[in-house]
């Protein structure tokens, strides 16, 4: 979709549709309306139902000879305090739901205009919002639906800031890249696919990716990642993505993501209805592949590394048991408990590998938890860190851009002395009490002395049953855009 903004003074291409986005007791920018149009606004402004609500959107057709058809957005009314990171995730919402609207009623082109003068962020914010609600997953699907129909081709931001509305386009886009791997089904898409994907990618946008096999994997002493891998047909791969950038970098920052492809609990198998949406357990490794994308197509000035410890967790004669010791990339010995704990067991070999490049920062992002999920819900993710002041500029560049972060604690000393192990020197899983916190603590164990460690749990935002907000049906890939708007900060 092409984002284009004109004045709102002048004459105006009045082909497709006109939206306004209205707030609750203020007076609606009729402006640039003609007398039929601002005719119909007034109707719709006094319908009871609207009254410019807080995600409320009317609409009615126009007659022949200009705008096809009119929708007013409600932005709900303006609060004195109101910070504006708040307004912006106001606009990303309602112009998601909107060109989701739009595109069931068959247009193709919106043109739209918000109370006030658009600033860069609102602009972005519009951007960001109208491509991630225009997204849908359904390359699989060989007859369409008859209500499918396409989807907007173009968005004019009437007074719009155009790098504001490149920025959204940008960030967007990154994530859509990761929702398309995220949903794409275990047959689909292996761990040596995950790999080949990075391989091209960083072939198309600038950035290096090496692959490592199951061979290399275990010559490493990967024991993690490689007995997680073990029973299942494809092998596990560790595939580390390197963005630098011309001249010398600013920072050095290490992203690893959980790359799961299927998820089937391994011998401690999982009933039905939680294997179900298991190809979602690689969203960590595809938000990652998108970050480092990202990173090549703005140019960060940052070196960027991507470590994704991909595999597929099955039962087998080959696969991982209850009891077995395994011996880590740090030289740590790990006691199985449970083998449905099988992310932070890859993690944890990528974890100590990562920490080998010696980064200020390492940040991890895994569908690591139940119990997550459980805790905070399908809005918001857990963060856990060792560095309060890496945890404060995530929560920043989270409210930024719309993603919800919660700050979990990760130091709790009787959590720590549950994942001692009369055998090894640690325990994959611990009591069904404080599990997230657990298993971030666990993670910990595997970042070097002195790093900076971030660990976001996106179990419980990774897949979504039905639209909300800037989130279609299916995987969200929660995070790429909180991620990269923390290295545009940088």
């Amino acid at each position: 979709m092409e984002f284009l903004t004109v004045p709102s003074q002048g004459a105006l291409n009045r082909e497709g549709a006109l939206a306004l986005f209205v707030r609750s007791k203020e007076d609606a920018p009729l402006a640039p309306l003609d007398e039929r149009e601002s005719a119909a606004a007034r109707l719709l402004l006094d319908m009871p139902s609207f009254g410019g609500k807080t995600g409320k959107i009317v609409s009615s057709p126009l007659p022949a000879g200009g705008f096809s058809a009119l929708y007013l957005v409600g932005l709900g009314e303006r609060k004195p305090d109101e910070p504006r990171e708040s307004f912006a995730d106001n606009l990303r919402s309602r112009s998601a739901e909107l060109m989701r609207l739009c595109s069931s009623h068959g247009v193709r082109r919106i043109t739209a205009m918000l109370p006030g003068e658009p600033t860069h962020e609102a602009s972005c914010a519009v951007a960001e919002g109208a491509s991630l609600g225009a997204y849908r997953f359904d390359k699989y699907k060989g007859a369409k639906d008859e209500d499918d129909l396409p989807s907007p081709e173009e968005f004019v931001l009437l007074d719009g800031v155009p790098e504001g509305l490149s920025r959204g386009k940008s960030l967007a886009s990154m994530q859509i890249a990761s929702r398309d791997l995220a949903n794409e089904p275990g047959n689909r898409l292996g761990p040596n696919d995950l790999a080949e994907m990075a391989v091209r990618w960083g072939e198309e946008h600038g950035f290096q990716a090496v692959v490592w096999d199951e061979e290399r994997i275990l010559k490493e002493e990967m024991g993690g990642l490689y007995s997680v891998g073990a029973a299942s047909e494809r092998g596990p791969r560790l595939i580390h993505m390197t963005w630098r950038p011309k001249g010398e970098p600013r920072r050095k920052v290490a992203f690893v993501g959980k790359g799961i492809t299927f998820d089937s609990g391994g011998l401690n198998i999982k009933t039905g209805e939680f294997m179900r949406t298991m190809k979602g357990d690689k969203t960590g490794a595809c938000n990652v592949l998108a970050v480092l994308r990202g990173a090549a197509l703005l140019e960060l000035p940052i070196e960027v590394h991507g470590i994704v410890p991909a595999a597929e967790n099955m039962p087998g004669g080959r696969a991982l048991r209850p009891d077995d010791i395994l011996k880590m990339r740090n030289g740590k010995t790990v006691e199985v408990d449970n083998t449905d704990a099988e992310g932070r067991l890859v993690l944890a070999d990528a974890l100590a590998y990562a920490s080998e490049l010696l980064p200020d920062v390492i940040i991890d992002m895994a569908t690591l938890t139940g119990a997550c999920a459980v805790a905070l819900g399908q809005n918001m993710a857990g963060l856990f860190s060792n560095d309060d002041a890496l945890a404060g500029e995530l929560l920043a560049a989270s409210v930024r851009r719309g993603e919800r972060l919660w700050r979990m604690p990760v130091d709790d000393d009787r959590i720590a002395k549950s994942m001692k192990s009369p055998v090894a020197d640690l325990v994959n899983a611990g009591s069904r009490y404080g599990g997230a916190i657990f298993a971030a603590r666990f993670l910990q164990e595997f970042v070097g002395e002195g790093i900076p460690w971030a660990h976001l749990d996106i179990a419980g935002v990774d897949m979504q049953k039905d639209e909300y907000s800037v989130y279609s049906k299916g995987a969200t890939a929660f995070g790429v855009r909180t991620c990269l708007e923390y290295l545009l900060s940088l």
